[in-house]
């Protein structure tokens, strides 16, 4: 079969043209691949060979006033498994388990933590000991896809002296992870779990680096980790500077030793600056970091004491007579009484209402007092017909307006608001509306229905200690917020300071004075609703103070659980003030009972 020239020509080039499209289109596609899709691709590949290890940044450290330090880091190890899948990181951890000590708990942390983030290494060991990173160094060899890296460890160098007030960290939870406020979290990694590490984890928390290590198709590591980029590297985060004074908190600390249970707040009156804050006793959360042992948190959780609670922050206890001053108030605003005004009834140990007899706490009696007088000697006669001069409604909604019924807005997480009724309504909920006038007169000295914090006692007392506005308490230094709180005029806030004073110079704390100082002041003795083996009620001890009372450096609110009469709380406010002020308390602590 023979074919024209044309016909040969024609399917010559034709030939060409689809030989020419074939290159054209290949050569296109190695110049998208190799050229345009370059870095794609280069990436592709450094990923199926390179694994991305997370490096922890620094947190910030955390100061007192004086640049001592509350919260620090240091080295620390973490031990990981690089696994594709879970049942490859299961039989990694199960013969691992041969080893060293790994618990069934353990592997399932691991697993879990590998579900949450299958392209991260998954941690077994968040604080392993250097003996234990020694073990699995000397067994590297046989465990490839194994990770061990060090990183930062969180660190409190005064323990459960800080732990109030500085809480500690842990791995972020998945409750935490689906939260808007940590949308740009990762499994794994390190925050604030209470008090300022929680309270400031958008500026203790840093920013996490990455270095690179490569590994085969099982995904074994097959050459050692190189160095991270210097744009990887973790970013410290700032310092965090507090009002703390950890002098002073470590001897508050060191007074409630471990024999007492309750809380200290020391407040600078004129800033709301918090320079202690200490509830007794109190965990050590260095042990929390990298996990808490489960005997320890059994111990805390079953401890009667109940150390994980802050009662400091938390403890909603009946504020005894140091309420007192909060009826005064009432009183002196809405005009019911003066600082001079005698009752009609003299105390002579109690006084007869409908058909109960109230009792005052001294059984002696105290006969007429002046207001004034009433507060020195705490005389609950003249407190209890005052409570009636003012009527329920009106002493509720004096406490109200005091802000007793709100937080005092600490910069921690941790504060529960204080238990007092909103109106008289609360009363015709829990009683029905034929409830005893009675009532009044126990809400007059501090008891019933009311339970305060000994931060929101110490926040309304350092509203005395000034002008009568209150400032926010802050931990981290701000700037200063007042809040109208007392509103009384300058001549009756001297009286009321000048009462204060009487308690400690001839009244309820005269044995806490403090040598060259003018301590004022109010002791509270409160009810606790709990009996001893022999049937007698527990008494809370209350005191709070502030001094110098003419011009107040510092307010100390001290409630000792159990601690019987308000003068032992006063002995030790007396003694945490006069450490503050640097001079010598009239009581010592360490010889007193």
């Amino acid at each position: 079969m023979s074919f024209h020239p044309n016909d040969m020509r024609r399917r010559g080039i034709a030939a060409n043209v689809i030989v020419t499209g074939v290159l054209v289109f290949l050569g296109a596609g190695f110049f998208r691949t190799q050229v345009l899709q370059h870095d794609k691709y280069t990436l592709q590949s450094e990923t199926n060979r390179l694994r991305e290890l997370p490096l922890p940044a620094p947190r910030g450290i955390i100061y007192d006033r004086n640049g001592k330090v509350i919260a620090d880091n240091v080295i620390g190890y973490t031990v990981s498994v690089l696994a594709q899948r879970e049942d490859t990181l299961r039989a990694v951890l199960q013969r691992l388990s041969g080893t060293i000590n790994i618990s069934p708990t353990q592997i399932e942390q691991a697993v879990r933590r590998y579900r949450r983030a299958p392209t991260r290494p998954a941690v077994i060991l968040p604080d392993a000991s250097f003996d234990v990173v020694s073990v699995l160094e000397e067994h590297r060899s046989q465990f490839p896809q194994l990770n061990i890296q060090s990183s930062p460890r969180r660190f409190y160098p005064d323990g459960p002296i800080v732990a109030p007030f500085v809480g500690y960290t842990g791995e972020i939870s998945e409750n935490e992870l689906a939260q808007p406020s940590f949308a740009d979290y990762k499994a794994g990694q390190q925050v604030g779990k209470q008090g300022l590490e929680k309270a400031y984890e958008s500026v203790l928390r840093g920013k996490e680096g990455s270095q690179f290590a490569e590994v085969d198709a099982r995904g074994r590591i097959v050459r050692g980790q190189g160095g991270a980029r210097p744009d990887l590297l973790p970013v410290p985060a700032p310092p965090l500077y507090t009002n703390i004074d950890l002098d002073l908190q470590r001897y508050v600390a060191g007074i409630f030793g471990d024999s007492l249970i309750g809380g200290a707040v020391a407040i600078e009156p004129k800033t709301g600056a918090v320079l202690a804050l200490y509830s007794a006793p109190s965990p050590d959360f260095n042990r929390f970091i990298g996990g808490v042992p489960i005997a320890y948190y059994d111990s805390l959780r079953t401890d009667p004491r109940k150390p994980l609670y802050n009662k400091a922050l938390q403890g909603q206890y009946p504020p005894g007579s140091t309420w007192k001053l909060a009826t005064t108030v009432v009183g002196l605003e809405t005009g019911a009484v003066t600082m001079n005004d005698h009752m009609p009834i003299t105390c002579t140990g109690g006084m007869q209402y409908g058909n109960r007899y109230f009792r005052c706490w001294d059984k002696r009696g105290h006969g007429s007092l002046s207001l004034q007088g009433a507060i020195a000697k705490s005389c609950d006669v003249y407190f209890y017909q005052l409570g009636l001069k003012l009527g329920l409604a009106r002493l509720i909604a004096g406490g109200v307006g005091l802000g007793m019924d709100a937080k005092a807005g600490i910069d921690l997480p941790e504060e529960k608001r204080p238990r007092f009724p909103e109106s008289l309504d609360y009363f015709n909920r829990k009683y029905g509306r034929n409830w005893s006038q009675s009532i009044v007169l126990s809400m007059a000295i501090g008891q019933g229905d009311n339970s305060q914090t000994i931060l929101n006692m110490a926040r309304f007392y350092s509203a005395l200690a000034t002008d009568g506005s209150a400032a926010k308490p802050e931990i981290v230094r701000g700037k200063p917020e007042r809040t109208p709180m007392v509103k009384l005029t300058a001549d009756q806030m001297a009286q009321v300071r000048a009462a204060l004073v009487g308690v400690v110079e001839g009244g309820t704390a005269s044995r806490s004075a403090i040598k060259g100082v003018q301590l004022a002041g109010k002791t509270g003795t409160a009810q606790s609703g709990t009996l001893d083996a022999f049937g007698k009620e527990l008494n809370h001890a209350w005191f709070v103070g502030f001094a110098p009372a003419d011009d107040p450096k510092i307010v100390v609110a001290v409630m000792i659980e159990f601690g019987g009469h308000g003068t032992r709380a006063a002995a030790i406010a007396s003694a945490i003030i006069a450490n503050y002020l640097k001079v010598t308390p009239v009581v010592d602590l360490t010889t007193d009972g």
